[in-house]
This record gives structure tokens, sequence and C-alpha cells, in this order.
């Protein structure tokens, strides 16, 4: 069933609009244009200025220009008289003003205690010995030593000690230059190497030190915490361990070693049958748990390092370290016969050793 609207619409099907539009005139196309621009004001897709034609007569005023509009408007705003209040100012003040109640003081009134001559004289001539055994007798030494007691008015018999100044560490008296020589000339006099906390060290003077002492057999020791060494000396400290045969003790704490440098010398402990100790914790950077797991592996395999300084920060590498350092220092403390009975490879592998020697 059609609507009866729909029937009215059938004859404009078959409309042709340029026929139509070719036989309007010129005033009846500008009316058109007109009433079509007024028929979608609301359209979004067209810019503001495109949704309804311009109505204006008005002649164009020419280029936009601030400061004319800026005095154009103060000029506007002078001459404009403003409102009359409805309430006139006279600048009287109503209600009351606030004053903050001020707290009452509290005051302590002490209370004098009179006392015999031959007391007065007693306690004014006591020591704080004296006084402090009188207190204990009295069962009010802990009271005396209360920080509380002093708040609540009284008077504390017994001194507080000094506080004990702390000074700066000295700067490390260490001849660098000639530390230096001495590695390079094998002075068996020289056993333990510190330095510590030297920050002007160059790295290519740490590298030396490792070069010396890989043909130095006197040398135990040696420590280079807190000099801003970095990874390529820890790489040559690497190639060092790979020959030297005398060095017991190392320690590269607080550096900015990464993992690149501990795995170079994670490494080179691998066949290191001489040092027995190493630290390298409180670096820059974390070394990760490859790194650890690395750690683990070689202590388990390396059974002469007794001491390893690092703060593991995975369970699984902290506990077989902790297991692989205790296994060492019991092998350490084992008598040569029980070795020779629970490892029988252990004479074999003690020639060879002597043998390289």
């Amino acid at each position: 069933m059609s609507l009866p609207f729909r029937k009215e619409l059938e004859k404009y099907k078959n409309i042709n609009e340029d026929e139509i539009l070719s036989k309007l005139s010129e005033d009846e196309l500008k009316q058109l244009e007109h009433v079509l621009d007024d028929l979608d004001p609301e359209n979004a897709l067209l810019p503001a200025g495109f949704r309804q034609k311009d109505q204006t007569t008005k002649p164009a005023t020419g280029p936009f220009d601030r400061e004319r509009l800026l005095s154009y408007l103060e000029k506007q705003a002078l001459e404009h008289k403003d409102r009359e209040d409805f309430v006139p100012f006279t600048g009287e003040k109503k209600g009351k003003i606030f004053i903050p109640k001020e707290k009452p003081i509290e005051t302590r009134t002490e209370e004098k205690v009179t006392l015999d001559p031959e007391l007065e004289e007693a306690l004014a001539s006591a020591s704080d010995t004296e006084l402090y055994d009188l207190a204990a007798v009295l069962g009010v030494h802990n009271m005396v030593n209360n920080p509380k007691f002093d708040e609540g008015g009284a008077r504390n018999v017994v001194k507080g000690e000094k506080v004990k100044p702390i000074f700066e560490e000295p700067p490390n008296p260490t001849n660098v230059e000639a530390s230096l020589q001495r590695i390079k000339a094998n002075d068996p006099s020289l056993i333990e190497i510190n330095l510590n906390n030297i920050k002007n060290i160059p790295i290519p003077t740490l590298k030396e030190f490792a070069k010396a002492l890989e043909s130095n057999t006197h040398v135990k020791t040696f420590s280079l915490a807190a000099t801003r060494s970095n990874d390529p000396v820890a790489i040559a400290f690497a190639d060092m361990l790979k020959v030297n045969k005398t060095l017991k003790s190392l320690n590269v704490e607080s550096n900015f070693i990464t993992g690149t440098g501990i795995l170079a010398l994670i490494d080179a402990l691998k066949g290191n049958e001489s040092l027995t100790e190493i630290k390298i914790d409180n670096q820059r950077q974390q070394l990760g748990t490859a790194v650890e797991m690395e750690i683990a592996k070689m202590l388990e395999e390396n059974s002469k390092i007794l001491k390893f300084g690092y703060q593991f920060t995975k369970q699984g590498p902290r506990t077989r370290v902790a297991a692989a350092i205790t296994k060492n220092n019991d092998l350490g403390k084992m008598p040569l016969h029980l070795l020779i009975i629970f490892f029988p490879g252990f004479p074999a592998a003690l020639s060879a050793v002597l043998a390289s020697r």
C-alpha cells in the first residue's frame, strides 16, 4: 500500500534538471543560489565561512592591523560610561575583626628542696661518679640516663660522652710511577700493591701494571678499588691472570667494569691455579643473571678460589657459589694423605704444578 504523498512525488521522477536550469534567468539563478545556501547552514563538513552566503554590502577595511584594533577597543572602553553601583562604596568596615586567641603559656614552678648544710656541702663537692653511685643506691640510675628525664625539668647528673670526630681518610700515599717501575724490575721486596681510591691514574698506566705483572714473580696482592677502571683494564688483567703464577689476591671493586670485563676475568680464572681471592663487587652496572651463572660455573670448576667478593642478586647462583666456596675451603684444610685417598688424581696434578714452576 503506497502512501498518499508518495503518489504526489511520482511526477518528479523523470524531471530533467539541466533543461529547467537552462530556462532560468540570471536573477532567478542568483535567487536559487541564495536559497540553496540557506538550506543547510549547519553542515559541519564545510568551513564556517562557506556555510552561508556573504550578505554584507560594506566594503573591505583592508588587512588586519592589531595595534589599530587595540587602540579602537581602548577608545571605546574609555568612552563607555560605567554602570552606577546600586550601593555606593563608602569604605566603611562592617562586622567584627577576627583576633586569634592566644594559647596560655604553661609555666612550671620548681619545688625548692632545702637540705642540711652538711648535705649541701657534700653534694656540692661530690664528683659525677659519686653522684651516679648515689643514684644507683636510690634506684633512679635508669631514670637519670633516660632522655625523657631531662624533658621533665630535672637535671641529669651524668655527663654525656663527647662525640668523637670522624676524619676523612688520608689520600693514598702510594707512588704510582715508582710502584710500576719496581714491578717491571721484579723487585723481591715488593709483595703488595695498593692503588685504592687514586682517581687520576690513566687507563694506559693501569694496563701497564697488568702487563708488568705478567712477568713478575713476587707481587702477591694487587688492589685497584675505586680507580675508575673500565672494561679494557679488566681485559688486560684477565690476560695477566692467564700467565701470572704468583698473584694470590686481586681487588677490582667499586669501578666501572661491566659484564664484558667481568666475563673476561672469569674466563681467565678457569685456568688459573694461583689466585685464591678476588673481589669484583660494587660496579657501576649490575652484572646480570648470565654473568652470575658463569661465575658460579667457574667456582665449581676452580678449586683454588677460597674467597670471592661479590653480592649476588639471584638465589640460584648464590647457592651454587656458597657451596663451591665451602667445598674449596674444606679441600684446602684437608690433610695430604686424605687428599690422596679421596682424590686419586691429586699426586699427578701436584707433580704437573711443581714441574711447571
